[in-house]
Protein backbone atom coordinates (compact mmCIF):
# COMPACT_ATOMS: atom_id res chain seq x y z
CA UNK A 1 0.00 0.00 0.00
CA UNK A 2 1.25 3.39 -0.82
CA UNK A 3 2.22 6.05 1.77
CA UNK A 4 -0.65 8.38 0.75
CA UNK A 5 -3.15 5.58 1.23
CA UNK A 6 -2.01 4.95 4.88
CA UNK A 7 -2.37 8.65 5.78
CA UNK A 8 -5.87 8.72 4.47
CA UNK A 9 -6.81 5.60 6.49
CA UNK A 10 -5.57 7.30 9.77
CA UNK A 11 -7.65 10.36 9.15
CA UNK A 12 -10.67 8.20 8.51
CA UNK A 13 -10.08 6.38 11.83
CA UNK A 14 -9.82 9.64 13.74
CA UNK A 15 -12.95 10.95 12.22
CA UNK A 16 -14.75 7.78 13.35
CA UNK A 17 -13.94 8.53 17.09
CA UNK A 18 -10.99 6.29 17.73
CA UNK A 19 -9.43 7.50 21.14
CA UNK A 20 -5.86 8.80 21.16
CA UNK A 21 -5.19 6.74 24.30
CA UNK A 22 -5.32 3.66 22.20
CA UNK A 23 -1.89 4.69 21.21
CA UNK A 24 0.61 2.73 23.26
CA UNK A 25 2.66 5.89 23.77
CA UNK A 26 -0.23 7.93 25.25
CA UNK A 27 -1.92 5.24 27.29
CA UNK A 28 -2.72 6.09 31.02
CA UNK A 29 -1.31 3.45 33.35
CA UNK A 30 -2.66 4.89 36.79
CA UNK A 31 -5.41 2.97 38.64
CA UNK A 32 -8.93 4.36 38.53
CA UNK A 33 -9.41 4.51 42.35
CA UNK A 34 -6.63 7.09 42.79
CA UNK A 35 -8.47 9.83 40.97
CA UNK A 36 -11.52 9.09 43.03
CA UNK A 37 -9.57 9.51 46.28
CA UNK A 38 -8.26 12.89 45.16
CA UNK A 39 -11.76 13.94 44.26
CA UNK A 40 -13.04 12.84 47.68
CA UNK A 41 -10.30 14.73 49.53
CA UNK A 42 -11.09 17.93 47.68
CA UNK A 43 -14.76 17.52 48.42
CA UNK A 44 -14.11 16.90 52.13
CA UNK A 45 -11.88 20.01 52.35
CA UNK A 46 -14.54 22.21 50.80
CA UNK A 47 -17.13 20.67 53.12
CA UNK A 48 -14.96 21.39 56.19
CA UNK A 49 -14.44 25.01 55.15
CA UNK A 50 -18.15 25.44 54.52
CA UNK A 51 -18.94 23.89 57.92
CA UNK A 52 -16.41 26.10 59.70
CA UNK A 53 -17.77 29.21 57.98
CA UNK A 54 -21.29 28.20 58.92
CA UNK A 55 -20.21 27.63 62.55
CA UNK A 56 -18.38 30.94 62.92
CA UNK A 57 -20.87 33.12 61.07
CA UNK A 58 -24.11 31.44 61.97
CA UNK A 59 -23.76 29.58 65.26
CA UNK A 60 -20.76 30.88 67.28
CA UNK A 61 -20.12 34.54 66.53
CA UNK A 62 -18.45 35.54 69.82
CA UNK A 63 -14.91 34.67 68.76
CA UNK A 64 -14.92 36.85 65.64
CA UNK A 65 -16.63 39.67 67.48
CA UNK A 66 -14.04 39.50 70.25
CA UNK A 67 -11.15 39.53 67.78
CA UNK A 68 -12.68 42.48 66.00
CA UNK A 69 -13.16 44.44 69.20
CA UNK A 70 -9.55 43.88 70.15
CA UNK A 71 -8.58 45.78 67.03
CA UNK A 72 -10.91 48.75 67.37
CA UNK A 73 -12.50 48.84 70.85
CA UNK A 74 -10.66 50.11 73.94
CA UNK A 75 -11.48 50.48 77.63
CA UNK A 76 -10.14 53.81 78.87
CA UNK A 77 -9.47 54.53 82.54
CA UNK A 78 -11.09 57.67 83.89
CA UNK A 79 -8.86 58.91 86.73
CA UNK A 80 -10.53 60.10 89.93
CA UNK A 81 -9.46 63.42 91.38
CA UNK A 82 -7.48 62.97 94.59
CA UNK A 83 -9.02 64.72 97.59
CA UNK A 84 -7.62 68.04 98.78
CA UNK A 85 -5.68 68.39 102.01
CA UNK A 86 -6.38 71.55 104.00
CA UNK A 87 -5.29 72.98 107.32
CA UNK A 88 -7.72 73.39 110.21
CA UNK A 89 -9.01 76.70 108.79
CA UNK A 90 -9.56 75.43 105.24
CA UNK A 91 -6.35 76.71 103.68
CA UNK A 92 -5.29 74.32 100.91
CA UNK A 93 -2.08 72.40 101.59
CA UNK A 94 -2.34 69.89 98.71
CA UNK A 95 -4.52 69.74 95.61
CA UNK A 96 -4.58 67.98 92.24
CA UNK A 97 -4.25 69.81 88.95
CA UNK A 98 -5.02 68.25 85.52
CA UNK A 99 -2.00 67.39 83.39
CA UNK A 100 -1.24 65.07 80.46
CA UNK A 101 0.72 61.88 79.97
CA UNK A 102 2.48 61.81 76.57
CA UNK A 103 2.67 58.34 75.00
CA UNK A 104 3.59 56.95 71.61
CA UNK A 105 3.13 54.05 69.19
CA UNK A 106 6.82 53.65 68.22
CA UNK A 107 6.22 52.06 64.79
CA UNK A 108 4.06 55.01 63.68
CA UNK A 109 6.39 57.69 65.06
CA UNK A 110 9.48 56.38 63.26
CA UNK A 111 8.24 57.89 59.99
CA UNK A 112 7.91 61.39 61.47
CA UNK A 113 10.11 64.19 60.04
CA UNK A 114 13.36 64.61 62.02
CA UNK A 115 12.67 68.32 62.53
CA UNK A 116 9.41 67.59 64.33
CA UNK A 117 11.08 64.95 66.49
CA UNK A 118 13.64 67.56 67.55
CA UNK A 119 10.82 69.91 68.52
CA UNK A 120 9.13 67.08 70.44
CA UNK A 121 12.33 66.33 72.39
CA UNK A 122 12.70 70.01 73.30
CA UNK A 123 9.11 70.23 74.53
CA UNK A 124 9.59 67.08 76.60
CA UNK A 125 12.79 68.55 78.08
CA UNK A 126 14.93 65.65 76.93
CA UNK A 127 17.77 65.15 74.44
CA UNK A 128 17.27 63.75 70.96
CA UNK A 129 19.11 60.59 72.02
CA UNK A 130 16.83 60.08 75.04
CA UNK A 131 13.73 60.44 72.90
CA UNK A 132 15.06 58.08 70.23
CA UNK A 133 15.91 55.49 72.88
CA UNK A 134 12.28 55.47 74.03
CA UNK A 135 11.01 55.26 70.44
CA UNK A 136 13.31 52.32 69.68
CA UNK A 137 11.20 50.16 71.97
CA UNK A 138 9.73 47.00 70.44
CA UNK A 139 6.51 47.51 72.39
CA UNK A 140 3.35 48.82 70.82
CA UNK A 141 2.90 51.45 73.54
CA UNK A 142 5.45 53.52 75.45
CA UNK A 143 5.21 56.51 77.78
CA UNK A 144 7.42 59.41 76.73
CA UNK A 145 6.74 61.57 79.78
CA UNK A 146 4.23 61.72 82.60
CA UNK A 147 2.57 64.71 84.24
CA UNK A 148 3.22 67.21 81.45
CA UNK A 149 1.70 70.66 81.93
CA UNK A 150 -1.39 71.42 79.84
CA UNK A 151 0.19 74.19 77.75
CA UNK A 152 3.15 71.97 76.83
CA UNK A 153 0.83 69.08 75.95
CA UNK A 154 -1.14 71.39 73.64
CA UNK A 155 2.04 72.38 71.78
CA UNK A 156 2.95 68.69 71.39
CA UNK A 157 -0.47 67.92 69.96
CA UNK A 158 -0.14 70.82 67.51
CA UNK A 159 3.01 69.22 66.05
CA UNK A 160 0.70 66.66 64.44
CA UNK A 161 3.15 63.76 64.73
CA UNK A 162 1.46 60.49 63.82
CA UNK A 163 1.54 58.00 66.70
CA UNK A 164 1.92 60.60 69.50
CA UNK A 165 -1.04 60.61 71.90
CA UNK A 166 -1.97 62.24 75.21
CA UNK A 167 -3.83 60.91 78.22
CA UNK A 168 -5.48 62.88 81.02
CA UNK A 169 -4.05 62.46 84.52
CA UNK A 170 -3.46 64.53 87.65
CA UNK A 171 -0.45 66.04 89.36
CA UNK A 172 -0.27 66.98 93.02
CA UNK A 173 0.50 70.61 93.86
CA UNK A 174 1.57 71.86 97.30
CA UNK A 175 0.96 75.61 97.72
CA UNK A 176 3.07 75.96 100.89
CA UNK A 177 5.94 73.89 99.54
CA UNK A 178 8.73 73.12 102.01
CA UNK A 179 6.94 74.70 104.98
CA UNK A 180 4.40 71.88 105.45
CA UNK A 181 5.96 69.03 103.50
CA UNK A 182 6.90 66.87 106.51
CA UNK A 183 3.27 66.91 107.62
CA UNK A 184 1.55 66.63 104.24
CA UNK A 185 4.02 64.41 102.35
CA UNK A 186 3.83 63.84 98.59
CA UNK A 187 2.61 61.43 95.89
CA UNK A 188 4.42 59.62 93.09
CA UNK A 189 3.76 59.77 89.35
CA UNK A 190 0.89 57.31 89.78
CA UNK A 191 -0.71 59.70 92.30
CA UNK A 192 -0.09 57.28 95.17
CA UNK A 193 0.88 58.68 98.59
CA UNK A 194 4.53 58.18 99.50
CA UNK A 195 5.10 60.08 102.74
CA UNK A 196 3.34 61.51 105.80
CA UNK A 197 -0.43 62.14 105.57
CA UNK A 198 -0.53 61.54 101.82
CA UNK A 199 0.56 57.98 102.61
CA UNK A 200 -1.33 57.53 105.88
CA UNK A 201 -4.67 58.57 104.32
CA UNK A 202 -4.13 57.03 100.87
CA UNK A 203 -7.44 55.13 100.83
CA UNK A 204 -9.43 58.20 101.85
CA UNK A 205 -7.75 60.56 99.42
CA UNK A 206 -7.32 58.49 96.27
CA UNK A 207 -10.95 57.88 95.27
CA UNK A 208 -12.09 55.19 92.80
CA UNK A 209 -11.19 55.53 89.08
CA UNK A 210 -13.86 54.98 86.42
CA UNK A 211 -13.75 53.59 82.88
CA UNK A 212 -15.47 53.92 79.49
CA UNK A 213 -15.57 51.93 76.22
CA UNK A 214 -14.62 53.69 72.98
CA UNK A 215 -13.88 52.87 69.33
CA UNK A 216 -10.52 53.96 67.99
CA UNK A 217 -9.07 54.03 64.48
CA UNK A 218 -5.68 52.56 63.65
CA UNK A 219 -3.96 55.82 64.60
CA UNK A 220 -5.41 55.71 68.08
CA UNK A 221 -7.96 58.47 67.59
CA UNK A 222 -11.30 58.07 69.37
CA UNK A 223 -14.02 57.67 66.76
CA UNK A 224 -17.01 56.89 68.93
CA UNK A 225 -18.03 56.48 72.59
CA UNK A 226 -19.72 53.13 73.20
CA UNK A 227 -20.64 53.19 76.87
CA UNK A 228 -19.65 54.39 80.32
CA UNK A 229 -18.64 51.27 82.25
CA UNK A 230 -18.05 52.94 85.63
CA UNK A 231 -18.21 56.54 86.76
CA UNK A 232 -15.16 57.81 88.69
CA UNK A 233 -15.62 58.72 92.35
CA UNK A 234 -13.32 61.49 93.55
CA UNK A 235 -11.37 61.11 96.79
CA UNK A 236 -12.52 62.73 100.01
CA UNK A 237 -10.96 65.93 101.28
CA UNK A 238 -8.84 65.76 104.43
CA UNK A 239 -8.74 68.46 107.11
CA UNK A 240 -5.55 68.41 109.17
CA UNK A 241 -5.03 69.75 112.67
CA UNK A 242 -2.20 71.97 111.41
CA UNK A 243 -2.54 75.73 111.82
CA UNK A 244 -0.75 77.29 108.83
CA UNK A 245 0.18 80.46 110.72
CA UNK A 246 1.79 78.59 113.61
CA UNK A 247 3.36 76.13 111.18
CA UNK A 248 5.06 78.93 109.26
CA UNK A 249 6.36 80.51 112.49
CA UNK A 250 7.76 77.16 113.68
CA UNK A 251 9.40 76.50 110.33
CA UNK A 252 11.13 79.87 110.05
CA UNK A 253 12.30 79.77 113.67
CA UNK A 254 13.86 76.31 113.29
CA UNK A 255 15.52 77.26 110.00
CA UNK A 256 16.96 80.48 111.45
CA UNK A 257 18.27 78.69 114.54
CA UNK A 258 20.01 75.96 112.53
CA UNK A 259 21.74 78.62 110.43
CA UNK A 260 22.57 80.80 113.45
CA UNK A 261 24.17 78.03 115.47
CA UNK A 262 25.68 76.23 112.44
CA UNK A 263 23.81 73.11 113.49
CA UNK A 264 23.32 69.86 111.61
CA UNK A 265 19.53 69.94 111.90
CA UNK A 266 16.59 71.20 113.94
CA UNK A 267 12.96 70.40 114.66
CA UNK A 268 9.94 71.74 116.53
CA UNK A 269 6.41 70.58 117.33
CA UNK A 270 3.43 72.44 118.80
CA UNK A 271 0.57 70.58 120.53
CA UNK A 272 -2.85 71.78 121.63
CA UNK A 273 -3.16 70.86 125.32
CA UNK A 274 -6.96 70.66 125.27
CA UNK A 275 -7.47 68.47 122.18
CA UNK A 276 -4.15 66.72 121.52
CA UNK A 277 -4.04 68.23 118.03
CA UNK A 278 -0.67 68.74 116.35
CA UNK A 279 -0.75 72.43 115.40
CA UNK A 280 2.72 72.56 113.86
CA UNK A 281 5.51 70.17 112.96
CA UNK A 282 8.66 71.62 111.39
CA UNK A 283 12.04 70.23 110.34
CA UNK A 284 15.21 71.62 108.84
CA UNK A 285 16.71 70.59 106.46
CA UNK A 286 13.61 70.05 104.37
CA UNK A 287 12.65 69.86 100.66
CA UNK A 288 10.19 71.27 98.14
CA UNK A 289 7.57 68.60 97.29
CA UNK A 290 6.82 70.39 94.01
CA UNK A 291 10.40 69.77 92.82
CA UNK A 292 11.99 66.60 94.18
CA UNK A 293 14.70 66.30 91.52
CA UNK A 294 17.44 66.91 94.11
CA UNK A 295 15.83 65.22 97.11
CA UNK A 296 18.24 63.64 99.61
CA UNK A 297 17.77 61.37 102.59
CA UNK A 298 18.69 64.13 105.03
CA UNK A 299 15.98 66.38 103.61
CA UNK A 300 13.40 63.61 103.66
CA UNK A 301 13.89 62.70 107.34
CA UNK A 302 11.02 63.76 109.56
CA UNK A 303 13.11 64.25 112.69
CA UNK A 304 10.14 65.09 114.90
CA UNK A 305 8.66 61.64 114.29
CA UNK A 306 11.43 59.27 113.21
CA UNK A 307 14.63 60.38 114.98
CA UNK A 308 15.26 59.25 118.53
CA UNK A 309 17.73 60.80 120.94
CA UNK A 310 18.63 60.80 124.61
CA UNK A 311 16.61 63.72 126.00
CA UNK A 312 18.93 64.62 128.85
CA UNK A 313 17.56 66.81 131.64
CA UNK A 314 14.16 67.35 130.01
CA UNK A 315 13.34 63.89 131.40
CA UNK A 316 13.94 64.94 135.03
CA UNK A 317 10.35 66.18 135.64
CA UNK A 318 9.07 62.60 135.21
CA UNK A 319 11.40 61.20 137.86
CA UNK A 320 10.55 64.00 140.27
CA UNK A 321 6.83 63.89 139.40
CA UNK A 322 6.69 60.17 140.19
CA UNK A 323 8.32 60.67 143.58
CA UNK A 324 5.91 63.53 144.35
CA UNK A 325 2.93 61.43 143.33
CA UNK A 326 4.05 58.52 145.52
CA UNK A 327 4.53 61.02 148.40
CA UNK A 328 8.16 60.07 148.79
CA UNK A 329 9.12 63.76 148.60
CA UNK A 330 7.58 67.23 148.61
CA UNK A 331 8.71 70.29 146.63
CA UNK A 332 10.59 71.41 149.74
CA UNK A 333 12.36 68.14 150.64
CA UNK A 334 16.08 68.85 151.02
CA UNK A 335 18.88 66.90 149.32
CA UNK A 336 22.63 67.25 149.74
CA UNK A 337 24.17 67.44 146.27
CA UNK A 338 27.64 68.08 147.69
CA UNK A 339 30.38 69.83 145.76
CA UNK A 340 28.95 68.80 142.39
CA UNK A 341 29.97 65.14 142.03
CA UNK A 342 28.75 61.79 143.26
CA UNK A 343 30.18 58.28 142.80
CA UNK A 344 27.90 55.32 142.04
CA UNK A 345 29.79 52.04 141.75
CA UNK A 346 32.75 53.03 139.55
CA UNK A 347 31.02 55.92 137.76
CA UNK A 348 30.96 59.61 138.64
CA UNK A 349 27.88 61.81 138.17
CA UNK A 350 28.51 65.54 137.84
CA UNK A 351 26.59 68.79 138.18
CA UNK A 352 27.79 71.79 136.20
CA UNK A 353 27.95 73.81 139.44
CA UNK A 354 28.12 72.79 143.10
CA UNK A 355 24.76 73.35 144.82
CA UNK A 356 25.22 71.56 148.19
CA UNK A 357 21.93 71.48 150.14
CA UNK A 358 18.98 72.29 147.91
CA UNK A 359 15.30 71.40 147.87
CA UNK A 360 13.39 69.51 145.15
CA UNK A 361 12.12 72.60 143.34
CA UNK A 362 15.68 73.92 143.15
CA UNK A 363 16.84 70.55 141.79
CA UNK A 364 14.48 71.16 138.84
CA UNK A 365 15.31 74.86 138.54
CA UNK A 366 19.09 74.32 138.58
CA UNK A 367 18.82 70.97 136.76
CA UNK A 368 20.87 68.97 139.24
CA UNK A 369 21.87 65.50 138.05
CA UNK A 370 22.95 64.48 141.55
CA UNK A 371 19.71 65.57 143.19
CA UNK A 372 17.61 63.77 140.57
CA UNK A 373 19.73 60.62 140.91
CA UNK A 374 19.22 60.54 144.68
CA UNK A 375 15.46 60.90 144.21
CA UNK A 376 15.47 58.07 141.63
CA UNK A 377 17.53 55.67 143.75
CA UNK A 378 14.97 56.05 146.55
CA UNK A 379 12.29 54.41 144.35
CA UNK A 380 11.88 50.91 142.89
CA UNK A 381 13.12 50.64 139.29
CA UNK A 382 9.77 49.09 138.34
CA UNK A 383 7.91 52.26 139.36
CA UNK A 384 10.13 54.41 137.14
CA UNK A 385 9.70 52.01 134.23
CA UNK A 386 5.91 52.09 134.62
CA UNK A 387 5.96 55.90 134.69
CA UNK A 388 7.97 56.04 131.47
CA UNK A 389 5.71 53.58 129.67
CA UNK A 390 2.51 55.31 130.82
CA UNK A 391 3.59 58.56 129.18
CA UNK A 392 4.47 56.68 125.99
CA UNK A 393 8.24 56.20 126.10
CA UNK A 394 9.29 52.93 124.46
CA UNK A 395 5.75 52.38 123.14
CA UNK A 396 4.80 52.22 119.47
CA UNK A 397 2.79 55.38 118.69
CA UNK A 398 -0.78 54.90 117.41
CA UNK A 399 -1.34 58.30 115.88
CA UNK A 400 -1.89 57.18 112.30
CA UNK A 401 1.34 58.77 111.10
CA UNK A 402 3.77 56.59 109.09
CA UNK A 403 7.31 56.25 110.37
CA UNK A 404 6.62 57.22 113.99
CA UNK A 405 9.09 55.34 116.18
CA UNK A 406 8.76 53.82 119.64
CA UNK A 407 12.09 54.85 121.14
CA UNK A 408 13.74 52.59 123.71
CA UNK A 409 13.29 51.90 127.40
CA UNK A 410 15.10 48.81 128.61
CA UNK A 411 13.26 46.36 130.93
CA UNK A 412 13.62 47.47 134.55
CA UNK A 413 14.83 44.05 135.73
CA UNK A 414 18.18 44.65 134.03
CA UNK A 415 18.76 48.11 135.52
CA UNK A 416 21.81 48.57 137.73
CA UNK A 417 21.91 51.50 140.20
CA UNK A 418 24.11 53.60 137.88
CA UNK A 419 21.72 52.94 134.97
CA UNK A 420 18.70 53.89 137.04
CA UNK A 421 20.46 57.10 138.05
CA UNK A 422 21.40 57.87 134.44
CA UNK A 423 17.86 57.30 133.21
CA UNK A 424 16.51 59.66 135.85
CA UNK A 425 18.23 62.54 134.05
CA UNK A 426 17.72 61.30 130.48
CA UNK A 427 20.68 59.08 129.62
CA UNK A 428 20.32 55.45 128.54
CA UNK A 429 16.78 56.06 127.25
CA UNK A 430 15.76 57.25 123.78
CA UNK A 431 12.64 59.13 122.70
CA UNK A 432 11.39 61.10 119.70
CA UNK A 433 10.69 64.82 120.00
CA UNK A 434 6.94 64.35 119.62
CA UNK A 435 6.93 61.61 122.29
CA UNK A 436 8.68 63.98 124.67
CA UNK A 437 6.22 66.79 123.92
CA UNK A 438 3.20 64.54 124.45
CA UNK A 439 4.59 63.23 127.76
CA UNK A 440 4.50 66.81 129.13
CA UNK A 441 0.70 66.66 128.71
CA UNK A 442 0.43 65.18 132.20
CA UNK A 443 1.75 68.43 133.68
CA UNK A 444 0.05 70.83 131.27
CA UNK A 445 -3.26 69.09 132.04
CA UNK A 446 -4.45 67.81 135.41
CA UNK A 447 -2.25 64.74 135.46
CA UNK A 448 -3.84 62.88 132.53
CA UNK A 449 -2.60 62.22 129.01
CA UNK A 450 -4.60 62.17 125.77
CA UNK A 451 -3.94 60.78 122.27
CA UNK A 452 -2.44 62.99 119.60
CA UNK A 453 -4.23 63.73 116.34
CA UNK A 454 -3.01 65.00 112.98
CA UNK A 455 -6.59 65.59 111.86
CA UNK A 456 -8.88 68.30 113.15
CA UNK A 457 -10.66 67.23 116.34
CA UNK A 458 -14.27 68.22 116.96
CA UNK A 459 -14.64 66.68 120.43
CA UNK A 460 -12.01 66.66 123.14
CA UNK A 461 -10.77 63.10 123.81
CA UNK A 462 -10.85 61.37 127.18
CA UNK A 463 -7.56 61.20 129.03
CA UNK A 464 -5.77 58.47 130.97
CA UNK A 465 -4.73 59.52 134.47
CA UNK A 466 -0.99 59.16 135.14
CA UNK A 467 -0.40 61.40 138.18
CA UNK A 468 -2.74 63.34 140.45
CA UNK A 469 -3.94 66.85 139.67
CA UNK A 470 -2.06 68.01 142.80
CA UNK A 471 1.22 66.58 141.50
CA UNK A 472 0.64 68.23 138.11
CA UNK A 473 0.08 71.62 139.76
CA UNK A 474 3.23 71.28 141.89
CA UNK A 475 5.28 70.37 138.81
CA UNK A 476 3.93 73.35 136.88
CA UNK A 477 5.22 75.64 139.62
CA UNK A 478 8.68 74.05 139.41
CA UNK A 479 8.74 74.21 135.61
CA UNK A 480 7.87 77.90 135.74
CA UNK A 481 10.87 78.49 138.02
CA UNK A 482 13.14 77.08 135.26
CA UNK A 483 12.35 80.10 133.05
CA UNK A 484 12.70 82.68 135.81
CA UNK A 485 15.94 84.36 136.91
CA UNK A 486 18.23 81.71 138.38
CA UNK A 487 16.77 78.98 136.18
CA UNK A 488 18.37 77.16 133.25
CA UNK A 489 16.01 78.57 130.60
CA UNK A 490 15.66 82.30 131.20
CA UNK A 491 15.88 82.85 127.43
CA UNK A 492 12.58 80.98 127.07
CA UNK A 493 10.62 83.76 128.80
CA UNK A 494 7.74 85.34 126.88
CA UNK A 495 6.79 88.98 127.54
CA UNK A 496 3.20 89.18 128.75
CA UNK A 497 2.87 85.48 129.54
CA UNK A 498 3.90 83.07 132.26
CA UNK A 499 5.71 80.09 130.77
CA UNK A 500 7.48 77.04 132.08
CA UNK A 501 9.44 74.07 130.84
CA UNK A 502 12.65 72.12 131.06
CA UNK A 503 15.94 72.23 129.20
CA UNK A 504 17.87 69.21 128.01
CA UNK A 505 21.44 68.96 126.71
CA UNK A 506 22.50 65.45 125.82
CA UNK A 507 25.86 64.23 124.61
CA UNK A 508 25.42 62.17 121.46
CA UNK A 509 26.24 58.48 121.83
CA UNK A 510 28.58 57.66 118.95
CA UNK A 511 30.63 54.50 118.34
CA UNK A 512 29.93 53.18 121.83
CA UNK A 513 30.95 56.36 123.66
CA UNK A 514 29.44 59.69 124.64
CA UNK A 515 30.86 62.43 122.43
CA UNK A 516 32.54 65.40 124.12
CA UNK A 517 31.91 67.70 121.16
CA UNK A 518 28.52 66.75 119.70
CA UNK A 519 25.31 67.54 121.55
CA UNK A 520 21.55 67.73 121.10
CA UNK A 521 20.02 70.74 122.83
CA UNK A 522 16.30 70.70 123.52
CA UNK A 523 13.61 72.50 125.43
CA UNK A 524 10.04 71.43 126.18
CA UNK A 525 7.71 74.05 127.58
CA UNK A 526 4.09 75.09 128.00
CA UNK A 527 2.19 78.38 127.93
CA UNK A 528 0.47 80.18 129.53
CA UNK A 529 1.06 78.64 132.94
CA UNK A 530 -2.20 79.98 134.40
CA UNK A 531 -4.10 77.71 131.98
CA UNK A 532 -1.74 75.89 129.58
CA UNK A 533 -2.88 76.01 125.96
CA UNK A 534 0.24 74.93 124.05
CA UNK A 535 3.09 72.50 124.55
CA UNK A 536 6.09 73.38 122.41
CA UNK A 537 9.13 71.14 122.02
CA UNK A 538 12.30 72.26 120.20
CA UNK A 539 15.43 70.28 119.32
CA UNK A 540 18.71 71.49 117.78
CA UNK A 541 21.05 68.73 116.58
CA UNK A 542 24.80 69.30 116.86
CA UNK A 543 24.96 73.09 117.33
CA UNK A 544 28.41 74.37 116.43
CA UNK A 545 30.62 76.66 118.45
CA UNK A 546 30.70 77.17 122.21
CA UNK A 547 26.92 77.60 122.61
CA UNK A 548 25.25 74.20 122.72
CA UNK A 549 23.10 73.88 125.86
CA UNK A 550 19.34 73.54 125.47
CA UNK A 551 18.49 76.76 127.28
CA UNK A 552 20.62 78.81 124.87
CA UNK A 553 19.91 77.13 121.51
CA UNK A 554 16.33 75.87 121.95
CA UNK A 555 14.98 78.24 124.60
CA UNK A 556 14.89 81.34 122.34
CA UNK A 557 13.01 79.42 119.65
CA UNK A 558 10.38 78.44 122.22
CA UNK A 559 10.10 82.06 123.33
CA UNK A 560 9.42 83.46 119.85
CA UNK A 561 7.22 80.59 118.78
CA UNK A 562 5.14 80.68 121.97
CA UNK A 563 4.72 84.47 121.82
CA UNK A 564 3.46 84.45 118.24
CA UNK A 565 1.27 81.37 118.70
CA UNK A 566 -0.41 82.82 121.80
CA UNK A 567 -1.14 86.07 120.01
CA UNK A 568 -2.31 84.30 116.84
CA UNK A 569 -4.89 82.43 118.93
CA UNK A 570 -5.84 85.52 120.94
CA UNK A 571 -4.84 83.97 124.26
CA UNK A 572 -5.09 86.60 126.99
CA UNK A 573 -1.81 87.63 128.68
CA UNK A 574 -1.35 86.43 132.26
CA UNK A 575 1.86 88.24 133.26
CA UNK A 576 3.15 91.78 133.81
CA UNK A 577 6.53 90.82 132.31
CA UNK A 578 7.29 93.32 129.53
CA UNK A 579 10.69 92.06 128.42
CA UNK A 580 12.93 89.05 128.89
CA UNK A 581 15.05 89.30 132.05
CA UNK A 582 18.48 87.66 131.74
CA UNK A 583 20.69 88.44 134.75
CA UNK A 584 24.40 88.68 133.97
CA UNK A 585 25.13 86.13 136.66
CA UNK A 586 22.35 83.77 135.60
CA UNK A 587 23.31 80.23 136.50
CA UNK A 588 23.59 77.95 133.53
CA UNK A 589 21.60 74.73 133.83
CA UNK A 590 23.03 71.27 133.72
CA UNK A 591 22.36 69.26 130.62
Amino acid sequence: MSRGSNLNNSRVAASKGVAFSKSPVLAVRLPVWRSRVVLFVLFAAFAALAGRALWLQGVSTQFLQKQGEIRYARTLDLPATRGKITDRDGQVLASSIPVKAIWAIPDDVQEAPPAKLKQLARLLDMSDAELQKKLDSDRGFVYLKRQVEQDVATKITELGIEGIQTRKEYKRFYPQGEVTTHVVGFTNVEDMGQESMELAQQKTLQGVPGSRRVIKDRLGHIVEDIESVREPHDGKDLTLSIDSKIQYIAFTQVKDAVEKFHAKAGAAVVLDVHTGEVLALANWPTYNPNDRSKLTGEQLRNRVMTDTFEPGSSLKPFTVGLALDEKRITPHTMFDTGPGSMVIADRVIHDTHPHYMIDVQTIIQKSSNIGTSKIALGMPAEDMWEMFTKVGFGQQPKWGFPGAVAGRVRPYKSWRPIEQANMSFGQGISVSLIQLARAYMIYARDGDIIPLSFQKVHEAPHGTQVVSAKTAAEMREMLEMVTQPGGSAVKAQVPGYRVGGKTGTAQKFLNGHYSQTKYIGNFVGMAPMSDPRFIIAVMIDEPGGPVHVGGDVAGPIFSTLAAQALRAKNVAPDSDLTHIIIPESAAQGNM
